[in-house]
């Protein structure tokens, strides 16, 4: 499939929270730096796969603590334990609806010239519940979707090239059809719509800034190779 459009979000771009919900997290601070927060490092990948691509990108602007924008609505991980009940409805008016509508409204508008590529940029703890990943780069996609499935094996190929060190896998360590922006915009808008999620692994951010600066640059380097 030739892309005419590309998309870039980051759903998880920010741990902030706002004055008036900060209260719920008194005493629990710490949790805000830890990846039940965002996805660290995601949201600078995000904006220099912009740049490089000229492609539009959104960012989420509060912590997924407080409302989650790659989940559902409806789904029960929309919200945490640090979401006030009282503030669950204002929450998703303020910033679920038009960060989900503003993505929504871009892919429409694309679709209209042709196929469209959205990138969707996160990262994920590299220690989960005691276990250690192996994965440094996950592409999830839908195996039912042919463009998508020959996107993620061209751009897996063209990231194992660029970094021969680093081990890449589709649909891992989530598979590509769990809830999420992608998913959901898979269903309203068919097979023109690639909905592709980048998934890193954290820890690159704590590697040395040179080391960390290499690995984005070897990334934007891939899909640009895939793209041409």
């Amino acid at each position: 499939m030739k892309f005419k459009s590309v998309i870039v979000s980051c759903e998880h771009a920010s741990n902030a929270v706002p004055a008036r919900w900060r209260a719920g997290f008194r005493g629990h601070e710490r949790v805000l730096d830890t990846h039940r927060a965002w996805d660290p490092g995601a949201a600078l990948l995000a904006r220099e796969l912009a740049l490089a691509l000229n492609a539009p990108a959104f960012f989420g602007e509060v912590t997924r603590l407080l409302i989650d924008l790659n989940r559902s609505a409806d789904h029960p991980g929309v919200h945490s334990e640090f979401t006030p009940q009282n503030a669950r409805a204002e929450l998703l008016k303020r910033y679920w609806r038009p960060y989900r509508g503003a993505v929504r409204t871009a892919v429409a508008r694309a679709l209209k010239r042709g196929p469209t590529l959205h990138l969707s940029i996160h990262s994920f703890t590299p220690v989960l519940d005691g276990k250690v990943r192996t994965t440094e780069f996950g592409l999830l996609y839908d195996p039912a979707r042919p463009g998508e499935k020959q996107f993620v094996q061209r751009w897996q190929r063209a990231l194992r090239r660029a970094l021969p060190n680093m081990r890449t896998k589709l649909n891992n360590p989530y598979r590509g059809t769990s809830d999420g922006c992608t998913t959901a915009l898979r269903a309203e808008f068919g097979r023109r719509y690639c909905g592709i999620e980048l998934e890193m692994n954290h820890a690159f951010c704590a590697k040395p800034p040179e080391t960390w600066a290499d690995v984005r640059a070897a990334i934007v380097a891939s899909v640009l190779r895939v793209l041409a």
